[in-house]
């Protein structure tokens, strides 16, 4: 989202050399599939971390523009909302005290960054959506002063032909007629990257998908969204939402959303990118001088520029990613389904799960994809979302068809802990990491588990308990809740361990 774009009213109406482009990166991609014209495999991980900006009574601040200028660094960038920050984490091989260096590192990086926020009046809060932002916070003048942002804004909305509406029913009801595309920068996120081989893409996609259900239910920290308690995490709903292109009578008729889990598992790279070219039009045709092919005939790597901004506009929870490095491509597959939060040592542990559980279900002899149909795995995926740590699954049986087969019924906590967590042991020995690392940040998805709470748990026990006792009226109790989250969160203990109210 935040890569810089600089584009005329005239570039935006050539869609039609914009599809033609696009298909030339497409037929590039295909040829390089075919002839192995891609990096080494290298076990390769990545992070991106976005921030909210609040003040010391733990409101929204929308000065992201002074707070960067402040910390000074490339390594923090503007993201949608002046409200929101994001950190990029240098790559790291995936093994040793990988989680550990990274903990010392983002830890570091953090407070260096708050303490430097803190002259913009501003402190950093890692959190999926921040308590106390209200609707009066995402209108137009709150985007940040970058091109894209406005740009994709207006495609939106042209798209659409119509106001953007929230109507989200959870816990209680929200319902917005009227929001701008800057709503959708409430949610905030913690990327996964993984440097794979093209052989390797569709296992490691497809294991991805299988356990976004389950991520989100241990992971979900974005229970309330514009002073409303609604999903233990909030954000998916509010991403599709706020950035929906269709008219009701598009949905009507089956048009995919821009923001979406999918519909089916898939067999390479290659389909991912043919289906985003398929079915989507473009919201930002803006176009490259680059020709691909000619940069392939001539022995090179091509940017593919085309189809990674198009890619960029298209928001799967677990995107493709293809890139250059150092001349050479490669494919990530980016993990975008979960909240950023609580702490550090949290979000190194839901890393922790995730890399060690994709290593396993994607070199299974009888993959979990082939036993799961893909419509369950987006159910899966709604009910962690809606219920957090208490969603229950269908998932596959153990054992073959015939002996044990079959779909199940099992809760969060009892599949976490009695099949995905010791997979999530076995990946991450798989890959070199070293035992103290694996056990300290498993050893929380497992405290998480048996103490049934997470950050939306605990945000909600503490913002109904600052109700009940104290007679705080809503606006009062988030804020409060909001602080004591950010106070909790500088002291990096995990959230399992945090004391309610």
């Amino acid at each position: 989202m935040g890569e810089k774009v600089v584009a005329t009213r005239a570039d935006l109406a050539d869609r039609q050399q914009y599809r033609l482009k696009l298909q030339a990166c497409l037929d590039a991609l295909g040829r390089m599939l075919r002839e192995d014209r891609f990096d080494r495999p290298r076990a390769v991980m990545g992070l991106e971390i976005e921030l909210n900006l609040a003040d010391e009574q733990g409101l929204p601040v929308l000065r992201n523009a002074q707070v960067l200028s402040a910390i000074g660094s490339s390594d923090f960038q503007t993201e949608l909302g002046q409200f929101n920050i994001e950190v990029n984490i240098v790559p790291h091989r995936l093994c040793g005290h990988v989680f550990e260096e990274l903990r010392e590192e983002i830890d570091t990086g953090l407070r260096y960054a708050d303490r430097q926020a803190a002259e913009a009046g501003a402190r950093i809060v890692m959190v999926g959506i921040l308590p106390t932002l209200e609707s009066d916070h995402t209108g137009l003048d709150a985007m940040s002063h970058n091109q894209r942002y406005s740009l994709l804004s207006d495609q939106i909305l042209a798209a659409r032909g119509e106001d953007i509406a929230l109507d989200i029913e959870g816990v209680e009801h929200l319902q917005l007629e009227s929001i701008t595309m800057v709503a959708e920068a409430a949610a905030t996120s913690l990327q996964l990257h993984l440097q794979v081989t093209p052989e390797r893409f569709s296992s490691v996609w497809n294991a991805a998908q299988a356990i976004c259900g389950p991520q989100l239910a241990l992971g979900a920290n974005s229970p309330f969204l514009f002073g409303r308690e609604l999903w233990r995490e909030t954000r998916p709903v509010l991403f599709q939402q706020a950035c929906d292109t269709r008219s009701a009578e598009l949905k009507a008729q089956g048009v995919r959303p821009i923001t979406w889990f999918g519909e089916r598992w898939v067999d390479s790279a290659y389909d991912l990118f043919e289906e985003n070219l398929r079915y989507f039009p473009a919201l930002l045709p803006i176009c490259d001088d680059e020709d691909p092919l000619k940069v392939l005939t001539s022995g090179g790597a091509p940017r593919l520029a085309e189809m990674r901004l198009h890619n960029g506009t298209i928001y799967r929870w677990n995107r493709p990613v293809y890139d250059v490095a150092g001349g050479v491509a490669h494919l990530r597959v980016e993990n975008r389904a979960l909240p950023a939060g609580p702490t550090v040592a949290d979000t190194l542990a839901n890393a922790a799960f995730y890399y060690g559980l994709v290593r396993v279900l994607a070199e299974q002899p009888r993959p979990v994809w082939t036993r799961l149909p893909f419509e369950r795995a987006d159910e899966n995926f709604r009910q962690g979302a809606r219920y957090g740590i208490d969603a229950v699954f269908q998932w596959p049986r153990p054992g073959r068809a015939g002996r044990g087969g079959g779909l199940q019924t099992v809760s969060a906590v009892d599949l976490v802990l009695n099949e995905l967590l010791p997979m999530a042991h076995q990946g991450l020995d798989e890959w070199g990491v070293e035992p103290a690392d694996r056990d300290r940040y498993l050893g929380i998805i497992e405290q998480r588990c048996l103490r049934r709470t997470n950050g939306a748990a605990w945000q909600s026990a503490t913002f109904h308990r600052l109700r009940e006792q104290y007679g705080m009226d809503r606006p009062a109790a988030l804020a409060a809740m909001t602080r004591r989250y950010a106070e909790h969160m500088r002291g990096g203990e995990p959230v399992h361990t945090w004391p309610v109210g």
